[in-house]
This record gives C-alpha cells, sequence and structure tokens, in this order.
C-alpha cells in the first residue's frame, strides 16, 4: 500500500486550521481561555513559530495514526508483514495480495467513511485522555468540552481527508 505523502502532510494541516476557528475568541476561544486559565498576555507572549511548527509535526504523527484506523486496507497488510515472500512481486502471497485488493482496495475509501472513524476516534479515544489529564489537574467540565469538540472535528475533517486521499 502507498500513502500519498501531500495527503498526509496537507491533513496535518488540519489541527492548526481548525484551531484557528475554533479557539478564536468568537467561537470558543473566550470559554477555553477561562476554562483553562490562559490569559491573553500569555498568549501574546507565546513563542507562535514553536507553536506551530510543532502543532504541524504533532500534525504528521496524528495523520500516519489516522492511516490505520480509517484505512481498513492497512490492516491486510500488516497479516504480512513479516513474510519475506510479500517483498516479492512474483510470489504466489504478492499475487493473492494483489488479487484481494484489486477487489476489495477502494471499500469504504470515501470521506463520509473517514470521517466517521475520525469521530469516534475523537470521542473513544482523545474525550477520555483529554478527561483524565483534565480531571488530575482540576480543569472543568468546560475545559473538557471545549477540547473534546476540537478534536472531534478535527478528527474527523483528517479522517476523511486521509480516507478518500491518502
Amino acid at each position: 500500500m502507498h500513502l500519498n505523502w501531500l495527503v498526509i502532510i496537507g491533513s496535518a494541516l488540519i489541527p492548526l486550521l481548525t484551531g484557528f476557528v475554533w479557539y478564536n475568541p468568537k467561537t470558543f476561544g473566550t470559554i477555553w481561555m477561562k476554562a483553562s486559565g490562559v490569559t491573553e498576555e500569555q498568549g501574546k507572549n507565546a513563542n507562535m513559530p514553536l507553536i506551530f511548527g510543532l502543532t504541524i509535526l504533532f500534525g504528521i504523527f496524528i495523520a500516519l495514526a489516522m492511516v490505520t484506523v480509517v484505512i481498513h486496507q492497512t490492516h491486510y497488510y500488516s497479516l504480512f508483514a513479516n513474510d519475506a515472500s510479500m517483498r516479492d512481486p512474483n510470489s504466489a502471497l504478492s499475487k493473492s495480495i494483489q488479487a484481494f485488493m484489486d477487489i476489495n482496495g477502494q471499500n469504504f475509501r470515501t470521506f463520509k467513511h473517514g470521517s466517521f472513524h475520525g469521530a469516534l476516534t475523537g470521542l473513544l479515544f482523545a474525550m477520555p485522555v483529554l478527561g483524565v489529564s483534565a480531571l488530575f489537574e482540576g480543569k472543568g467540565r468546560n475545559y473538557i468540552l471545549v477540547n473534546t469538540g476540537y478534536w472531534v472535528l478535527t478528527l474527523a475533517l483528517m479522517g476523511g481527508v486521509i480516507c478518500a486521499f491518502a
């Protein structure tokens, strides 16, 4: 299976782009700032090139992880990862894999399907991770809801793009 690296890198920008909208004071930014205890002064003094650069780098990591969540065909390949004959295009295994992929390689490869799995990942993975951290940090319900909403939307968009185009 070959990945479209332009799509992976492009989808890595989604957390940054959705963050610009989601955490804007006209949307949820004011609620988030109050819930997180971040002040406007702290925001003005932040090292934005570092924050944006690391957000893109982490976005690449997330995009690569989302490939295995939203593209089901990656699991088929993983069944044979240790079999040396998989690397020989003339082997019976390689021919079998190619025949399977010719028939099933595009199943469930839609934006809608990827968005569904991305949103589920936000609800079933990101929310509990954020929630546990927030509880131990003494953050309230609004902090969890705003950040969970951001990740559900972000992962839904990333999942949709990756599933349809990667």
